[in-house]
């Protein structure tokens, strides 16, 4: 396909063609495909063409064999563009890429983080597509081969993820979401948290807190595993670790584990609001945070033999990330202008 070109008349606007499909267009298209969509609404929300996305799945394999890497590797090889990749070329942009992927940056953060380090140095530039090429595409791959477990999918091919229907039983005198003040909803203020558990092996579990507000983290240890009295007890802890303005709320799912939650209320004056059934994105910065910390915690760890010390540690690592959604500040800069 060729590059993007622009049409006018002398009533109409400026129109920009669309070059080529993204690596992200094809993994579109092949989540679709596999939910049964038709080429036509999968098109409409890509913003092509229906003839477009036709053409790419037939001379892909067609609907049954359509795979999104597979394909960008064959769009890349009608291409035939002989062109080194930048990372390949450049030593020093490839260090400093390197780097922050062992600190389980995603390619998104390093590429903004580059123009904020290097803001003067146009040789250190690099997009997230072309991080994310070096490490999966083949014959692409400027970065070391073992980095590709860094991004937080731990896979060079994103699928689509189910949920199991919950077993979890109802809770006693449960306040839901659709009480919470909108200020909650809105991240206006600080003290906001969502929480939930990390379910190990061997009924072990890890406490997560997410401060809506900041996106600062917090995990607990629970010792005696993810029983409602060890998960009330450990949370009453961490709650006295930072100044009592900064707890006004937290939002949980249905699990049996917030069956104590009014006793939490009584002791510590914090307010739990629960979610609606089925439905996690209710509390979307503790889930995303969640799937962050498979990456330290992959599953099949044993919670119970990890330490207070080394929870923390991944806290803060996670919290001296920069975050898009903070304007690419971190979580812990955030959190400290409120206690100023």
């Amino acid at each position: 396909m060729g590059a993007g070109s622009t049409q006018t008349t002398s009533d109409d606007p400026p129109r920009v063609v669309l070059v080529g499909l993204s690596l992200s267009d094809r993994e579109e298209i092949s989540r679709g495909l596999a939910r049964d969509e038709s080429l036509r609404s999968i098109a409409c929300r890509l913003g092509r063409s229906p003839s477009t996305v036709s053409r790419e799945v037939k001379i892909n394999g067609g609907y049954p064999r359509y795979l999104a890497n597979t394909a960008h590797r064959a769009s890349r090889r009608r291409a035939r563009c002989p062109k080194p990749m930048k990372l390949e070329t450049c030593s020093r942009l490839r260090g400093a890429v390197e780097e922050n992927l062992l600190l389980w940056w995603s390619p998104s953060q390093i590429s903004r983080w580059l123009i904020r380090a290097y803001p003067d140095d146009e040789e250190m530039r690099g997009s997230h597509e072309t991080i994310y090429q070096s490490l999966y595409v083949q014959g692409r791959g400027a970065l070391r081969k073992e980095l590709w477990r860094s991004p937080r999918t731990g896979r060079a091919v994103r699928r689509p993820q189910g949920r199991a229907a919950s077993t979890k039983g109802k809770i006693r005198d449960m306040v839901m979401i659709s009480e919470r003040p909108a200020e909650v909803e809105a991240r206006a203020v600080p003290g906001h948290w969502e929480g939930d558990l990390i379910i190990g092996t061997a009924k072990s579990a890890i406490g997560t807190l997410v401060e809506r507000h900041s996106r600062y983290v917090m995990l607990f240890k629970l010792p005696d595993g993810s029983t409602a009295e060890s998960v009330r007890v450990a949370l009453t802890d961490t709650v006295q670790k930072l100044p009592e303005y900064l707890w006004q709320s937290s939002t949980w799912d249905q699990g049996k584990e917030m069956a104590q939650h009014a006793t939490f209320t009584i002791d510590t004056g914090v307010k739990v609001f629960f979610c609606d059934p089925k439905s996690p994105w209710q509390r979307g910065s503790n889930e995303n945070t969640n799937g962050l910390l498979r990456q330290y915690f992959p599953k099949g760890t044993d919670p119970s033999i990890v330490t207070q010390d080394q929870l923390d540690h991944v806290a803060h690592s996670l919290n001296t990330r920069p975050r898009q959604t903070l304007n690419d500040m971190t979580p812990s800069e955030k959190l400290a202008k409120v206690l100023q």
